[in-house]
């Protein structure tokens, strides 16, 4: 009796991947860059970012654990614990507040040639609701500096 539950148990599994929902991964763009104070060493960057959400189903974002490179190399990385949902088919902005040494970065943005700059920005989104609890995101664009 023991090895036929056993044996349901183990069959039963697959099954529960019928329970998780399947979603999309949202996409997460740099909507702006602001510098909010600077010295040589330290900058202090306000990063408006929106979320778009291609699912169903409001996302309830709990937090969002990040990195942020800029012209290839790393800007920020850390963790955003604000709260916010992303409605259905829909999308939501946030700030980041960001601490960097960008010394090295500030000389290759100076000789850019123009004021577009390319990034990429990746991570995992934490929800606060549901049988899935995080989702990856990892996207790119440009914004003006």
């Amino acid at each position: 009796m023991r090895r036929v539950l056993i044996l349901l148990l183990v069959l039963s599994l697959p099954g529960c991947s019928l329970f998780v929902p399947k979603l999309e991964r949202p996409t997460l763009s740099v909507v702006g860059v602001q510098l909010l104070k600077s010295d040589l060493w330290h900058q202090e960057l306000k990063v408006r970012l929106r979320v778009q959400n291609p699912n169903d189903r409001a996302l309830p974002v709990e937090g969002i654990t990040y990195q942020l490179d800029v012209e290839g190399q790393e800007l920020a990385h850390g963790m955003s614990g604000d709260r916010f949902v992303v409605p259905a088919l829909g999308e939501a902005e946030f700030d980041l507040g960001v601490s960097a040494n960008m010394a090295n970065m500030v000389f290759k943005l100076l000789n850019h040639r123009t004021n577009q700059v390319q990034y990429r920005v990746y991570g995992k989104i934490s929800l606060s609701a549901g049988l899935l609890r995080s989702i990856r995101f990892d996207d790119q664009g440009t914004f003006k500096w």
